[in-house]
């Protein structure tokens, strides 16, 4: 096994979660009494580069499918802050009804939307079909492919090089993160900007966010990794501001490396400082991480029998990525610690979650049953749930939040 950047050979384990379904392989009701298909869930760090990536890739075009069921737009805070940001960018890099603008990864055109205030007709590139038929529908022209080198040639040659590239939690979904980062290189005008947006390795490792690590994710970056292979491709990453989605992320901006128009902010060196100082490019910095996961498994484990001894219904809130990661890795199995998972996305209700066999319902389900704890599986989006299901409070319900630590909420 080799390094997906720099070809180093990978034998430092970051995180054994041995062995899982696809996060986003839901179960049909007619499926359920079929096998699934597990994956080694095993990440790795290389010892030259730093990357953190998954030894066992499996193929892209299985997850980001017809089949693909999560859509952007169903978070309201999330939308909230992709708003914000097309505001921004729009007024920072001075664009117009002529700029030309890109989403890798557009989804359900959650993000683009917001440039049509500005006159702006944005691009989205998404290779799930079933997201990318919802944004046409909401008049976002989107290519259902996947980006790489290739395909960037071939798009200047009909459209022209871009003024804007997003790509927002993308980088860490490509396979081949080399041919991705060359393509924007490819497709970028010389005086073009391209912003990604992650989450921050340094946070999942300081908040126990090992629930992030599942297939769709094939690379968890740092930014001295991701400055490093920008740089190897003739990128030069100018801005970088620190946000609090998804757990603690990263947004940076990138030029051309030859662009000599744009200076490099105070906030790039200040970053370095702190992953250095943090230890992000010694390889002992990694070594741990795997005690702090199997403390995490083992209390929730451990509130749940409890619960289950003193005859307390617990259910979950949000069938995501992450929850599929934790619930499979504490080896929990039908719902006989959770009675059900609720989601919001219509399009997972009715269905089950990947090797849990968890079933999915609407919200509304809650309201009915009034379990006695929610246990919240996306827990980057803490406040916006909660705030959403304020209402369990009036029959004595409390909020479980599994990361960094396990703690309750009842007030």
């Amino acid at each position: 096994m080799k390094c997906s950047h720099c070809q180093t050979e990978l034998k430092h384990v970051f995180a054994d979660l041995q062995f899982s379904p696809p996060c986003q392989s839901l179960i049909t009701n007619g499926d359920l009494e079929k096998s699934e298909v597990y994956h080694p869930l095993v990440a790795y760090v290389c010892e030259k580069c730093f990357l953190v990536q998954l030894g066992t890739k499996i193929d892209a075009s299985a997850i980001f499918n017809e089949d693909y069921k999560y859509f952007s737009s169903v978070s309201k805070s999330w939308l909230n802050h992709v708003e914000k940001y097309v505001d921004q960018i729009v007024d920072r890099l001075d664009l117009n009804a002529g700029s030309k603008v890109m989403e890798i990864a557009s989804n359900d055109g959650y993000l683009l939307q917001y440039f049509k205030k500005y006159d702006i007709a944005p691009l989205g590139i998404e290779p799930s079909t079933a997201t990318a038929e919802v944004a046409e529908r909401i008049g976002i022209e989107t290519i259902s492919e996947f980006f790489g080198t290739s395909f960037a040639e071939e798009l200047i040659v009909d459209r022209g090089k871009l003024d804007l590239i997003i790509g927002n939690n993308v980088l860490a979904h490509v396979p081949d993160i080399n041919d991705f980062i060359s393509g924007m290189k490819v497709a970028l005008k010389d005086s073009g900007t391209i912003t990604m947006e992650f989450p921050h390795l340094l946070n999942l490792i300081n908040e126990h966010q090992f629930d992030t690590i599942y297939h769709e994710h094939f690379s968890y970056l740092s930014f001295y990794t991701v400055r490093k292979m920008f740089n190897y491709f003739g990128l030069e990453i100018y801005d970088v501001d620190e946000l609090p989605t998804h757990g603690g992320s990263l947004r940076i901006y990138a030029c051309h490396l030859d662009n000599k128009n744009i200076q490099t902010s105070e906030n790039v060196t200040s970053l370095v400082q702190k992953e250095t100082h943090a230890g992000i490019t010694d390889v002992n910095f990694y070594n741990g991480f795997q005690e702090k996961v199997d403390k995490t498994k083992y209390d929730l484990l451990q509130f749940l029998i409890e619960q289950k001894s003193k005859s307390k219904k617990v259910v979950a809130y949000g069938a995501a990525g992450k929850g599929n990661t934790l619930l499979n890795y504490c080896g929990i199995k039908g719902n006989d610690l959770i009675e059900f998972v609720a989601d919001a996305n219509i399009h997972k209700q009715g269905m089950y979650l990947p090797g849990s066999h968890i079933p999915i319902v609407s919200p509304d389900v809650i309201k009915k049953t009034k379990p006695d704890f929610v246990l919240i599986l996306p827990w980057n989006l803490e406040k916006e749930i909660v705030s959403q299901l304020d209402y369990i409070k009036s029959w004595g319900g409390k909020f479980v939040i599994p990361i960094p630590e396990l703690k309750i909420i009842d007030k």
